[in-house]
């Protein structure tokens, strides 16, 4: 008996297939007879031929025959493709990959082996289906195959587990620097605008010193001019002391927003500078105010 190494119902499914593959090797064999046949009863009916005559008949049954066999051959093959079709499509239920090596298909050992199947077993396992009703490719129910694909499953779902995880991850870690570059925008905007305020503090205190000199001018050139010069003395007093509201409120909002930053600390010494030339600008100009 030739053995397979396969177990008894996997050696029944084979057994029908060959069934299966021999009716339609038979039914195929059977009309390429009756084209021979119909060739002898046909055009055999006259004692001598001629060349051309014999010819002709051989070529037209060369074309017959030839159709049949390419027919069955190419009905061979995709019969074989639905057949693995039917096989991968219930290994990929269980998550397992089929793999072929065509290289075998043409192994003479091998061949011989089903050769000899077919003419020593065939006959007694064909009388044994008979009295069974065909059944259908039962999955892979095996203890040690169910177990492996348990494992599998779980490992897969081990891993996708990790990288939802990992995915949530990266999605926290972008939101945060999405954060941070809002922050840091906003907080260059500020500086910018601190930047300005110092500008214009820079700026007036120009003013304040022209209008000094301009002050002293006047008091050695004409006393009528002090009135004018004292009331644009307290303009600029009342510009600056406006400035430094600003400039107070101004250092309250970056001490929030810089308390963490070099560049908020760096700013409260340029602030301290800049109030205390402030402070020297009007104890300059308490000099020149007149007595009440």
């Amino acid at each position: 008996m030739a053995d397979f190494g396969f177990n008894e119902h996997h050696q029944n499914e084979i057994i029908n297939y060959m069934r299966f593959a021999r009716s339609k090797r038979l039914l195929r064999v059977k009309t390429i007879d009756s084209c021979f046949e119909e060739l002898k009863d046909s055009r055999l009916v006259e004692e001598t031929f001629t060349v051309d005559e014999v010819r002709e008949m051989l070529d037209g049954l060369q074309m017959v025959v030839r159709g049949e066999v390419e027919m069955e051959l190419i009905n061979t093959a995709h019969t074989n493709v639905l057949l693995l079709r039917q096989l991968f499509s219930q290994a990929e239920k269980f998550y397992l990959r089929l793999q072929s090596d065509v290289s075998e298909l043409e192994n003479r050992e091998l061949l011989e082996q089903v050769a000899e199947f077919e003419k020593t077993d065939f006959t007694s396992a064909n009388k044994m289906n008979q009295e069974t009703s065909k059944p259908k490719l039962a999955p892979l129910n095996e203890g040690g195959v169910s177990e492996l694909l348990n494992k599998e499953i779980a490992r897969l779902q081990e891993e996708n587990d990790k990288l939802k995880s990992r995915l949530r991850t990266l999605e926290s870690q972008a939101m945060s620097a999405l954060d941070e570059k809002t922050k840091a925008e906003r907080a260059l905007k500020d500086l910018q605008r601190t930047q300005g305020e110092q500008q214009e503090i820079g700026s007036l205190e120009d003013t304040v010193a022209a209008l000094k000199e301009g002050y002293e001018r006047s008091l050695s050139a004409n006393a009528a001019s002090q009135k004018d010069l004292q009331e644009n003395l307290v303009t600029a007093k009342h510009e600056l002391l406006r400035v430094q509201e600003q400039l107070a409120l101004a250092e309250k909002e970056l001490e929030k927003k810089f308390q963490q930053t070099a560049a908020y600390r760096n700013m409260k010494e340029i602030l301290t500078k800049k109030n205390e030339q402030i402070k020297e600008i009007r104890k300059r100009l308490q000099k020149y105010e007149p007595d009440d």
